[in-house]
Parts: C-alpha cells; structure tokens; sequence
C-alpha cells in the first residue's frame, strides 16, 4: 500500500512490458501513482500513448494514474484526459496558452491539476500563482525519451521552488522525473521533491514493491525537513 509518510513514488509505464501491462500495473500494487506520458510527436519527437490506451488503462488499473502530457495545445487536450478519470493531469507551462485557466478547468472536472517545466525553463513566473497547481513537475531530463541520465544542475530551480512553497504556505507536490534511482532520488529530495517519477528503477527490478519502499525510504532520509 502507498506510504503515509508524504512521499510519493510514481513507477512510469514508459518503462514497463507494454503486451503485458495488466501484469505490469499488479507489480507495482505498493506505488502511489502511476506514471503515464503521453507524448504527440509535436512537443517532444517522440509518440506514445492517446486517450484511447490511457481510457484502457484507467479501467484495468487498480493505482490512480499521474498523466504527464507533453503534447502541444493542452488547453485542448488535457480536459479530456481528466474526464477519463486520470486523477492528476499534468500538462506543461511551455505549451500552455492559460496556464492557470487550464489548471481551474482541470480542478472543476475534478483531478489535480499540475504543470510541468523543462530543465531550462525558470519557474519564478510560477512563484504568485502556486496555489492554482497541486502539484509542479521539474524535469530533470529532456522531456521526450526515457533512460536518460539525471541533471543535477536542475536542483538549484527545485530548491527555489522550494523554498518559495514553504514561505507562502504552499501544499503543492513537487514532483521530479527523468534518471530517478536509488543513486539520484537523495538529491532531489533533500533539494525538496517530495514526489518521484521512477521508470527503470522500478520497473527494472526483480521486486517492484521493495524497489518502491527503498527509493521512499531514502526520499525520507533525504528530505529538507
């Protein structure tokens, strides 16, 4: 079962059997989330899933899902992935016209409403309107490809939004995805992720569930507390 100690360990289906996903989703009954990127083609050069496969999903899954949408005009897009069921849709701040429309309309069908933002984007911008997301995404690849490396020079934009959280009283998630293993999760967390999307970590390993619990476990330690 997921851990109520507030930090959450998302398992991306990126790097799952897709032939056998209903047996891949039962590997991972201990994950808070899962993780599904849906990609057009457009924003990243690379294609997945629709709303079809993600509908499929939603029925077979007994975990919530955690939608990342790197898909151009989401303000077209990401209602209907709310309207599947998908309990937290996450579209990206570089592709959305009205970002905080999108994250209000997303709310009223009824998920969590998240932004994300690429390595190189800043997120100060996000600073006076942190209320209107539940949860901030920070890349710490290139979106667009799993089993890239991680990017620690993205730590420092993660900190800030951090720390901007904490002084405002914030209680959005802040998520981080792209080389999250046992060997980088310490730094995101103790830089303030308290949410990790974790694809061949998980997934990758001859027990999912106790991979899930170890990479917490060290979030815990980890954590800026």
């Amino acid at each position: 079962m997921p851990d109520p100690t507030g930090f959450r360990v998302n398992p991306s289906i990126l790097a799952a059997d897709f032939v056998n996903m209903q047996a891949e989703l039962a590997r991972i009954d201990g994950a808070d989330f899962v993780h599904v990127d849906v990609m057009d083609n457009h924003f990243v050069p690379n294609l997945t899933f629709g709303p079809q496969m993600v509908g499929r999903i939603q029925e077979t899954s007994p975990i919530p899902l955690d939608v990342h949408l790197m898909i151009d005009a989401p303000e077209r897009w990401a209602p209907e992935y709310a309207e599947l069921g998908a309990a937290s849709v996450t579209f990206h701040l570089e592709a959305a016209a009205e970002p905080v429309a999108l994250a209000r309309r997303l709310r009223e069908i009824g998920a969590r409403a998240g932004v994300a933002v690429k390595p190189s984007t800043p997120v100060d911008g996000l600073y006076d309107v942190l209320d209107e997301f539940d949860q901030i995404l920070v890349m710490t690849v290139e979106p667009g490809f799993g089993g890239q490396s991680f990017m620690p020079d993205t730590m420092p934009k993660l900190r800030a939004l951090s720390d901007e959280a904490r002084r405002r009283g914030s209680a959005v998630w802040l998520q981080v995805d792209g080389g999250i293993s046992a060997s980088t999760i310490a730094q995101a967390a103790e830089a303030g992720a308290d949410t990790f999307v974790a694809g061949s970590a998980v997934f990758g390993s001859d027990d999912p569930d106790a991979a899930i619990r170890s990479l917490r476990a060290t979030a815990s330690r980890a954590h800026r507390h």
